[in-house]
């Protein structure tokens, strides 16, 4: 079950994608996030879709990889899908039975909500399985370093969320361990009521709780003993600098966006 979760991991490699300029990515990011939320029709989902693809098959991360990413959010999308299906009542009516009403417009709807989230997060993942926890950090605080003139905490928000993406993978291969030793025990995990496996969740949960707090004492230790006190001072071992193919990567997910709003603005 958590093997499936891609949060916070890295897939190794050398591709255009992986060597693009941290901030880069975090802006592209962010468009892409917008491009996907622009469209309001259906067909435009194919050209956010063909570059989602693109992007996949140029940084050469088996496509497996999203699946497994889009695997733990399959009950969302269920849930999305139904509610949609039975909320919206516009359109020609499809079949009625008692309080359901599924129409055109519903079916319609649900599709949209469902591919809508799908794209979401097949880019937010592509972004985590090529960039790594310490170059989504130094991008961000480079990012964030105008707004340090506001007192804004820039290295210490960007240092908590490299230790948070750094242990996502340790956390889940800590619970699949215990969740294996628990099984081995006897414990049944899968059967009974939705409150029944809450309750055999504890003894899953519990140990998970303790680990996490050692480890944090752990780490808190280390960077003590280490003289760590802030970003004040600090240098980089690498330097981040824009490449050409930064420019291109922005130039082509600009021109998705231009694309998405005049097709809109047209029709």
């Amino acid at each position: 079950m958590f093997k499936d979760i891609t949060l916070g991991q890295y897939f190794p490699g050398n591709s255009p994608v992986h060597r693009l300029d941290p901030r880069t990515k975090l802006l592209l990011m962010i468009a892409y996030l917008v491009a996907v939320f622009l469209v309001k029709d259906m067909w435009l989902f194919v050209p956010v879709a063909a570059f989602a693809v693109g992007a996949t098959l140029l940084s050469r991360v088996p496509l497996s990889y999203l699946w497994r990413s889009l695997k733990p959010l399959k009950w969302i999308l269920v849930f999305m899908f139904v509610l949609n299906l039975l909320m919206i009542r516009t359109g020609a009516p499809l079949w009625d039975w008692w309080v359901i009403h599924i129409t055109t417009g519903g079916v319609w709807q649900a599709c949209f909500i469902a591919l809508r989230l799908v794209l979401l997060v097949a880019g937010t993942s592509l972004m985590t399985l090529t960039t790594t926890p310490i170059a989504l950090t130094d991008g961000l605080e480079r990012l964030l370093l105008p707004f340090s003139a506001l007192k804004f905490p820039a290295h210490e928000l960007a240092m908590m969320m490299t230790i948070a993406l750094r242990f996502i993978p340790t956390l889940l291969e800590e619970a699949d361990k215990i969740m294996k030793a628990q099984l081995a025990r006897g414990a049944d995990l899968e059967s009974g009521n939705i409150l029944q496996r809450s309750k055999a969740m504890v003894p899953i949960l519990v140990p998970l709780f303790v680990s996490a707090f050692r480890r944090a004492d752990e780490l808190a230790m280390a960077m003590e003993s280490r003289c760590y006190h802030g970003g004040e001072g600090r240098t980089r071992m690498h330097v981040l600098k824009f490449a050409p193919a930064d420019a291109c990567a922005a130039a082509l997910t600009l021109g998705l966006i231009a694309l998405i709003v005049a097709v809109q603005a047209i029709s």
